[in-house]
């Protein structure tokens, strides 16, 4: 099961991002393993408060969305799936700027967690 968690400036909520990010990435997963990952991904969007967030050292209030994508780790290397990792950061972050703006894609990270089988669980029960 695909899982984002998105870590943003809380003042880009405003209440239409947050269906249209939500979309995106949606969008962005079933487009690179099909549409088995449509219906199973979620997203949880995290807001970060003013002053929470930093690089260099220093606070800053630029937007830089993090998008965590966690999977299970043969999704990443899938024979069915060439260049999975590659496709889903090009996805991800155009998902991201079509929803913030193109200025903001140099700012988007995007990191890819490998779960490895049994290290996971629905209901009680790994997977």
């Amino acid at each position: 099961m695909p899982h984002f968690t998105v870590q943003i400036r809380e003042e880009e909520f405003d209440g239409k991002v947050e269906p249209q990010l939500i979309a995106g990435l949606t969008e962005a997963v079933a487009g690179v393993f099909g549409e088995w990952a449509r219906s199973v991904a979620v997203v949880t969007l995290v807001g970060v408060p003013r002053g929470r967030w930093g690089s260099g050292g220093v606070p800053s209030d630029e937007n830089a969305p993090v998008v965590i994508l966690g999977m299970r780790e043969g999704a990443f290397a899938h024979p069915d799936v060439p260049n999975a990792p590659a496709r889903l950061i090009a996805a991800i972050t155009d998902a991201v700027a079509d929803v913030f703006g193109e200025p903001v894609r140099e700012r988007v990270t995007v990191l890819l967690e490998a779960v490895p089988a049994g290290r996971s669980g629905v209901g009680g029960v790994p997977v």
